[in-house]
């Protein structure tokens, strides 16, 4: 955070506590990880601002703060985007086409999951997209979202409908939200790593939870396995350091993507059964990874 004063103890805590939380939430909204990691910058350096002592839910704050900030954004982009592509307009073929891309164009994971993330997304308004979201996603109550977007609790409800059913149309079929334990473990995994907490990443681990890591190379090598909570904590922290973001898959799937500098080098799906991971399935490309951070690892932590 960047700011002239110091920050408070209390706004701190929240930092460390709340950001993979706000930035998981932006990311949910806008699509692109840079983007939600400026709001939830943004969000924190308004909090800086005020005396965090007299605010009752510090996380409910964040939350209506980031949540606008995205609606603004995404307003903001669906209407350049729709001057682009409006009739006539020179450009609007280029927009239109933008995830076409050649028969030499490498598609990577990154291209894959932005490109499909975004088409889904521009299936909603600003309001449904942010009204579904808080509430299917993250489970924000409506009073809440209708705070947030400006809209009665009755419209919010509407929204969120409206959002739910273009997602049952969406082609390819999108998943089914992700239940609200799915969410709250999927939650309490991205928090532990992105803060480096070995015993709360154990915490959230069945006793007989195995991983697997599988390396995107040419030739490929073995997979990688890990058992028991120790061994899988420990070998996820050595591969998701500091400098990597975190956040869910698209509409709060039980899949997590770690991106480094922006640019997503591995995603990684959980099997969550009785609110414990008992299974992680790793997918990385190292060369993406290791272009970000020069310094890191090898693959899985190798």
């Amino acid at each position: 955070m960047n700011q002239s004063q110091p920050p408070s103890d209390q706004t701190v805590d929240a930092w460390r506590r709340h950001r993979p939380y706000l930035v998981n939430l932006g990311y949910q909204i806008l699509g692109d990880v840079g983007d939600a990691e400026d709001v939830a910058q943004e969000a924190f350096l308004r909090l800086s601002r005020v005396d965090a002592d007299a605010i009752d839910d510090i996380r409910g704050w964040l939350t209506v703060v980031t949540s606008r900030l995205c609606l603004d954004q995404v307003r903001s982009a669906r209407s350049r985007y729709e001057r682009l592509t409006e009739p006539g307009h020179e450009d609007g073929g280029a927009v239109v086409e933008a995830g076409g891309l050649g028969p030499a164009d490498r598609v990577t994971l990154d291209d894959q999951v932005s490109i499909a993330l975004m088409e889904v997304l521009r299936r909603l308004t600003p309001g449904e997209r942010v009204a579904f979201v808080l509430h299917d996603v993250f489970g924000v109550p409506f009073d809440t979202i209708a705070e947030t977007v400006g809209r009665p609790v009755g419209t919010c409800r509407q929204l969120a409908r409206r959002a739910r059913a273009k997602f049952d149309a969406a082609q390819p079929k999108v998943s089914e939200v992700a239940s609200a334990e799915h969410q709250l473990v999927t939650e309490k995994f991205i928090t532990a790593c992105a803060n480096g907490d070995i015993a709360a990443l154990t915490a959230v681990l069945d006793p007989t939870v195995w991983g697997v890591g599988t390396v995107l190379a040419d030739p490929a090598p073995p997979p990688q396995i890990n058992h028991r909570p120790e061994a899988v904590a420990t070998n996820l922290m050595r591969y998701l350091s500091p400098e990597v973001t975190l956040v869910s898959g698209p509409a709060g799937q039980p899949v997590v993507l770690a991106f480094a500098d922006r640019r997503l080098f591995a995603a990684i799906v959980l099997t969550i059964r009785g609110g414990l991971v008992a299974k992680i399935e790793a997918i990385a490309d190292p060369s993406a990874r290791a272009a970000a951070l020069p310094n890191s690892p090898g693959p899985l932590g190798n």
